[in-house]
């Protein structure tokens, strides 16, 4: 398994991606240690099984022993109380006249409004690895960063209000301690449903999704749905901006699912499913990146130029000559590129080149299986690349480089050298 596949179909929340990662991971039983692993006392875990339009699932509820009973910063899609100074009164889905369907006042219970360098220390503190406590510390640094750009204030001087109650940083912490279990892998994501209509806040009415939410989300493809309600929480929305997903819909072999419930109940149901697979090699997506040159010169891309495009991440690249507007000659450079690497190509091309703008588009390509192995010939060791084609022949091809090298040093041709190598 190398790719996590998100389905955001019905929203998110720190509660579903909680769920879904612990039934990917079968962690239900490690996760009930984490309260003590963050000398959290107050915190509880309570796991129940719930059914949602016929799909059983597993619900993972962060209990703040603080809080009066039924009260929840982040889970069931609700909402979410997370805004600085910016607590929703409305019961997702239904008419903003609605009150909760649990009791809450503005005043909270008697848990912390901890500063961000306060939720540092708790994490720093914690009994997990350090790559689980680097991911904790960049989600909350990514709510602190788009709350500080929404309020105009200062990050450290934000007075976090609910992300900084216990179940929210168990919440957090504990997604945080999944990814990091689950290694290194490819994400991708299909577009996120974000729920519409206004929620009411103590500034006022706001738009959904509320202003931290959306700045969580620039970047990210989203649609409103059909339903009224918030279906987006700002801890959810920097849990998927952490896992920087690919938003295509990759060709995947699924080997296993596990669905995040929410505890409200929408016409759909109201989970997040997340699934490992295998993405074939076979058929992969990478961008196309094309500009046209009318007023750079051959010297300006030449060898230098093209060897660090490769640098920066081009899979492959050509420069054809054309003919531009005006009877102008000019070259067309097209770049192929991977989504991690995309950015840093268009980045390079834009600085060394006289490109104003660049065209990138995503584009399907299957390529033969193919391995590399070094070949001891009677004249030296020459790298060899073997494929194999759909219909099981191979094909041999040793590299130019080694040929040149050795063909120099023995005094023998490279004709000679690649025929002895790859036959005729």
């Amino acid at each position: 398994m190398n790719t996590l596949y998100i389905e955001p179909f019905s929203g998110l929340s720190g509660d579903m991606f909680l769920g879904a990662l612990c039934g990917l991971l079968e962690a239900y039983d490690d996760l009930e240690e984490l309260p003590q692993k963050l000398n959290l006392p107050d915190g509880r875990v309570e796991i129940s099984s719930v059914e949602k339009n016929g799909i059983v699932c597993r619900h993972v509820n962060v209990v703040d022993l603080n809080e009066p009973t039924n009260v929840h910063h982040d889970h069931g899609h609700k909402h979410e109380h997370e805004h600085p100074h910016q607590h929703h009164k409305h019961d997702e889905g239904h008419s903003h006249s609605h009150s909760h369907d649990h009791p809450h006042s503005h005043v909270h219970g008697s848990h912390e409004h901890r500063h961000l360098s306060e939720i540092i220390e708790l994490i720093d503190n914690a009994d997990i690895t350090d790559s689980a406590r680097k991911i904790s510390k960049e989600i909350f640094q990514l709510i602190g960063k788009a709350e500080s750009e929404v309020h105009n204030i200062p990050i450290e001087k934000i007075h976090f209000h609910e992300i900084s109650a216990v179940d929210s940083i168990i919440d957090i912490v504990g997604c945080a301690v999944l990814i990091d279990r689950l290694g290194s892998l490819t994400t991708y994501s299909e577009p996120v449903c974000v729920g519409h209509g206004m929620v009411d806040t103590q500034h006022g009415l706001l738009p959904i999704p509320a202003p931290a939410t959306a700045k969580l989300l620039q970047g990210i493809p989203y649609y409103k749905g059909d339903e009224k309600g918030e279906r987006v929480t700002p801890t959810g929305a920097a849990i998927l901006k952490y896992l920087n997903p690919i938003f295509e819909s990759p060709t995947l072999k699924i080997d296993r699912s596990a669905y995040g419930p929410g505890k409200k109940n929408f016409i759909g149901p109201n989970v997040l499913r997340l699934s490992l697979g295998t993405i074939s090699q076979a058929s992969s997506a990478i961008y196309s990146i094309e500009t046209n040159l009318d007023d750079s010169s051959s010297e300006l891309l030449g060898s230098d130029f093209q060897a660090q495009l490769l640098e920066q991440g081009a899979i492959d690249f050509t420069l054809t000559q054309a003919l531009m507007k005006k009877g102008r000659p000019g070259h067309l450079l097209s770049a192929l590129a991977s989504h991690e690497d995309l950015e840093s190509v268009c980045d390079f091309i834009l600085e060394n080149t006289t490109a104003i703008g660049i065209r990138y588009y995503p584009i399907s390509r299957k390529i033969l299986d193919r391995t590399e192995e070094a070949v001891s010939t009677e004249f030296g060791n020459i790298r060899v690349k073997t494929v194999t084609t759909p219909s099981g022949k191979e094909r041999r091809k040793a590299e130019y480089e080694d040929l040149s090298r050795v063909a120099k040093k023995q005094g023998v041709s490279i004709m000679e050298l690649k025929q002895s190598i790859e036959g005729s």
